[in-house]
Formats: C-alpha cells, sequence, structure tokens
C-alpha cells in the first residue's frame, strides 16, 4: 500500500476527532467541514515520510485551517453583520438537526461564548481545556512559545468561565434556578413554573426583541407561566454580566437574551434584549 492511501485511511480513521475540533473551533458544521476538506488537500500534498502520530499530525493540519479561517473571519466583522460568527447565509445547505444535535453535545452557550475569544485565543482553549492537547504542540500552531500558548488559554479561560468573585454560591443558585425554570417550560410543566415565579413577575421586550417576534410585554406570574409553558425550547442558560440569563442562538448565533431579575429566590422579572449594541457589550460566560 502506498503512502497516499495509508495517509487517506488514517484520515477516515480519525475524521470524527477531526471534524469534532473542527466545530468546536469554528462554531458552524458546514464551516468545519470544509476545514477538513482543506486540511486533507494539505495533508495530501505534504511529506508525511516522518509522521509518527498520524492523529496528532492531523489535529495541528486541521488546527491551522481554522485559525486561518477564524483570522479571516474576524478581518470581516467590521464589514458585516450578517458575516459575524458563522452567519445564517454561510449555513446554507447544513443539516440542522445534525448541527443542532452537535450544538447540544457541545453546549450552546459554550459556542456563544468561544465567538467572543480571538482566533488565537479560541484555538488555544479548544485544543487544551476541550481536547487536552499540551501547550507544547499547541505553541507551533500558534506561533508562539509553549509559555505564552498557556497565558494565552489562561486568559480564554477567564473569558469563557467569568470572575466568581464574592457571592458565587449565590449566583450559582440562581443560574440552578433558571436552569430550572427554563426545563420546566420546555417540559410543560406549569405548576412548576407558576412556584418560580413571584405573583407580580413582569416580562418586557425592546424594540429589537419584539421585532424578533419575542412577544408583548406580560405582567403577573399566572400569565408569565401561562405563556413561558410548553415553548422556550431553542433557549438555553448562561451567565450574563455575571449574572444568570437565557440566550438564543439558533445554530450558534446570537439572536437575543433574557435577563432575570429575582426576588428572594423566586423570579421577579424577564428582560428580552436584541438590541445589537446591548448584546456586543455584555459579558456572556458559562459556569
Amino acid at each position: 500500500m502506498n503512502a497516499d492511501n495509508v495517509l487517506a485511511m488514517r484520515f477516515e480513521e480519525h475524521r470524527s476527532h477531526l471534524r469534532a475540533v473542527a466545530y468546536r473551533m469554528l462554531g458552524s458544521l458546514i464551516e468545519a467541514d470544509d476545514a477538513l476538506q482543506m486540511a486533507w488537500l494539505k495533508a495530501a500534498g505534504a511529506d508525511t515520510g516522518a509522521v509518527e502520530n498520524a492523529a496528532g499530525w492531523l489535529t495541528t493540519v486541521v488546527s491551522r485551517v481554522c485559525l486561518d479561517m477564524l483570522r479571516s473571519r474576524e478581518s470581516r466583522r467590521e464589514d458585516s453583520l450578517d458575516e459575524h460568527g458563522a452567519g445564517f447565509a454561510t449555513r446554507i445547505g447544513t443539516d440542522p438537526e445534525e448541527e443542532a444535535l452537535l450544538a447540544d453535545s457541545v453546549g450552546m452557550a459554550l459556542l456563544v461564548v468561544l465567538d467572543k475569544l480571538s482566533p488565537t485565543e479560541r484555538i488555544a482553549f479548544v485544543l487544551h481545556d476541550l481536547f487536552a492537547v499540551p501547550f507544547a504542540d499547541i505553541a507551533p500552531i500558534l506561533d508562539r512559545s509553549p509559555e505564552t500558548t498557556q497565558r494565552i488559554a489562561s486568559r480564554a479561560r477567564g473569558r469563557v468561565r467569568g470572575n466568581s468573585g464574592t457571592g458565587g454560591d449565590d449566583r450559582m443558585r440562581r443560574y440552578r434556578a433558571v436552569e430550572a425554570f427554563l426545563r420546566a417550560a420546555q417540559n410543560g410543566e406549569f405548576e412548576a413554573l407558576l412556584a418560580m415565579l413571584d405573583p407580580d413577575a413582569t416580562y418586557r421586550t425592546d424594540e429589537a426583541a419584539r421585532l424578533l417576534g419575542a412577544g408583548i410585554d406580560l405582567d403577573g406570574g399566572r400569565v408569565l407561566a401561562e405563556n413561558f409553558c410548553g415553548k422556550a425550547h431553542i433557549a438555553r442558560a448562561i451567565m450574563l454580566d455575571g449574572e444568570p440569563g437565557l440566550i438564543l442562538a439558533p445554530r450558534g448565533t446570537l439572536m437575543l437574551v433574557m435577563t432575570i431579575r429575582f426576588a428572594g429566590d423566586r423570579i421577579a422579572g424577564i428582560t428580552a434584549v436584541a438590541n445589537e449594541d446591548r448584546l456586543s457589550a455584555m459579558e456572556l460566560t458559562v459556569p
């Protein structure tokens, strides 16, 4: 068997792993598949005679392709909102169900937060924190020293997780309450929703959220429970400026957030926000 056939076998053997790496780096299934295609073209034209660890070498090739794609994406951010992240136009042709399953396996909130990182931060974080690649192996991909690469990953980790600071236990309790509220809404558990809402709870929307179909202003816990019951299937819990909230990010594109206000242990207010300036100014993190 010649070297090209051996390389092709190794590539197919590791395809699922390489696709998982690319998807977490790019947040788009179609872009991940594009990255694999470009990586194969690069790999097929390389001298692989001295390669001992095919999986590690192929991961490096895919990572370098993803880094170039992220940098290209970064340079276009200011030109067009449609090209932000992996905008809708670039996703045409993907299987929505497959991408939804992939997103859930990673965590949609995490994908949205990763999109806030710089290209080098995202590569370093994904490879080290999600796939346990040593810094010594990541450093050549970023053209940095291992020590600098470690600092980049640490900075990215801080941006992903945020600063727990004082009151971290209280915030986590509220975060779990938001998760429970979301599950009850999705499962249609009206009585559970009612128990988690303050009797005088309110729901408010900004103009951009109303244009997206986020509904009208509502007053009263029972009214909110009736309107949320059996809904919010694409929403995910997240931390917004250090406090628990919800996001709507269909296929990884952040569209709307819902900030949550508590009165004691009950939810007293939900505000839907879709204004672009407010969304871009928010710090999104995952616990």
